[in-house]
């Protein structure tokens, strides 16, 4: 009998040690207290209010891709897969990065600056403190 009429489909792939799915339980845990973290800092004070956002979702985009390389399996199963894979990740930053654009492109006209009544009536809250 040859191998391909002994295979019965009942073979594992391959197998990864637990110590490996460990550490990389491990690099998702820290991440996650890396958001945490990030989340307590104020980036007003270096006029970048969007960065707790931008570091929350690079970070999230990193442990996403980990646990679909390594816990779904994907670094081992066939090349096709990981190229949808990595297309479906270009094609969602593609359309996030365009939406952006747009929004700031009419971001003056749907919210505009402060009007004198907002201004007036912060100052007179700033000043009953």
């Amino acid at each position: 009998m040859s191998n391909a009429d002994q295979h019965h489909g009942d073979e594992i792939g391959h197998v990864i040690p637990i110590k490996f799915l460990v550490f990389i339980c491990g690099i998702l845990l820290f991440m996650t207290g890396v958001t945490v973290w990030v989340s307590w800092f104020d980036f007003t004070e270096i006029d970048m209010a969007e960065m707790g956002i931008i570091v929350a979702m690079a970070v999230a985009t990193v442990k996403a891709t980990l646990v679909g390389l390594y816990f779904m399996h994907l670094r081992w199963d066939r090349p096709f897969v990981g190229f949808i894979f990595v297309v479906s990740i270009i094609l969602v930053l593609l359309m996030c990065g365009l939406a952006f654009l747009d929004t700031n492109a009419y971001q003056e006209e749907i919210i505009p600056g402060d009007t004198a009544l907002v201004t007036e009536a912060l100052d007179k809250l700033k000043s009953d403190h």
